[in-house]
């Protein structure tokens, strides 16, 4: 028997992060744009909020920067890294790393955030002094909320990491108020999210994966199956997936992934991805560190030949959430600099198109 395995190294201890939050339990009142934290009895605009603060807030994302040895992009023009971006999920595990990597990478953060329709306002900080913070307000305000930013920050760059259900109708909105956006939910109708995008020409990277890197194997199985229609007809596939508990829908890696072995002539549907969410199970049978088990993406693609004397394997292992965070503040750089360059022929853009730009950090 044959075997041709491609395996990743194992996973390092996970880093401490310094982000918190607190939440308000106080009912918040509709549209009335309070912050949490704000002196009692005294009702604050966000234009106000967000002219002082943000000021100390790029001070202190430098320092932070600079503490943390960041990259910048030196191929990318200066007026794209200093796009802020909003960040609609922000209080979510990847929201909160999107926020550290905007900060590693000297991208400014908008002093506020969107979360889920009902949820309670609440203050998320980012260092040990909290003089870098995101004031969140439910999606319920989402709308006041971006009026005020765009006073103070017109050409915002929305990042998007909420949930499934929410992917369509975000995407609606950011076409109805003309806000560009950096998308990185996997769910919702994907067929109808790019036609709806690329039919209003609004700027946006979409992809339901932002490592780059398995971003860049994905590529690689896409030319393969370009270049060799047909090369593994016959074969069986089995395909494998596991993430945190919390994930409920299949992984859109994987579907992609299946979407170019099917290409390859393997007759397999996405409906058979096995999808792993057990913890016992995780670490057992797939290898997922303990610590990770919140926040992991492990993946096999297993092929048999027709009499099972040649097998390949292709195995890429996620953990943590770093490495889609990154990827999403280099869309987030790759998208600002597309709008300034102003060429409309293309607007619609994904992992690909960030990739073969090649400014990456």
């Amino acid at each position: 028997m044959t075997t041709v395995a491609a395996r990743t190294a194992a996973c390092p201890a996970p880093a401490a992060t310094p982000i918190s939050h607190s939440r308000q339990s106080r009912p918040a009142a509709r549209c009335s744009l309070r912050f949490p934290g704000a002196k009692s009895g005294a009702e604050h605009s966000l234009s106000a909020q967000l002219a002082a603060p943000l000021r100390q807030q790029s001070c202190a994302q430098a320092r932070a920067a600079a503490s943390r040895g960041a990259v910048t992009v030196v191929a990318m023009a200066d007026s794209a890294k200093k796009v802020p971006i909003l960040i609609n999920g922000a209080p979510g595990k990847m929201g909160r790393a999107v926020a550290q990597a905007a900060i590693s990478a000297g991208v400014p953060i908008v002093p506020f955030g969107l979360t889920g329709p009902g949820l309670p306002k609440e203050r998320l900080t980012y260092n040990d002094d909290a003089s870098l913070y995101v004031d969140v307000f439910p999606a319920d305000e989402r709308d006041a909320v971006l009026a005020e930013a765009r006073k103070e920050h017109p050409d915002l760059i929305v990042v998007d990491y909420t949930l499934p259900a929410a992917v369509n109708s975000n995407a609606e909105w950011y076409i109805k108020n003309r806000v560009p956006f950096v998308m990185g939910t996997t769910g919702g109708d994907r067929a109808k999210l790019a036609a709806d995008v690329e039919a209003s020409k609004l700027w946006a990277v979409i992809a339901p994966q932002m490592g780059k890197q398995v971003v860049a194997f994905l590529a690689a199985l896409e030319s393969l199956a370009e270049q060799c229609p047909g090369a593994y007809a016959g074969y069986k596939l089995t395909v494998v997936e596991s993430h945190q508990s919390t994930k409920v829908d299949t992984s859109g890696t994987a579907k992609e992934a299946v979407r170019c072995f099917q290409k390859l002539g393997v007759d397999y549907d996405v409906s058979k991805i096995e999808m792993v969410r057990d913890p016992s199970e995780q670490m057992a049978r797939m290898g997922v560190p303990e610590n990770y088990l919140n926040g992991h993406a492990f993946h096999t693609y297993h092929l048999d030949s027709p009499d099972n004397t040649v097998s390949f394997e292709f195995q890429h292992n996620v953990c943590g959430r770093s490495i889609y965070a990154d990827g999403a503040i280099d869309a987030v750089l790759f998208l600002a600099q597309k709008i300034k360059e102003g060429d409309t022929s293309k607007t619609l853009f994904n992992m690909i198109d960030v990739l073969k730009a090649g400014n990456m950090r």
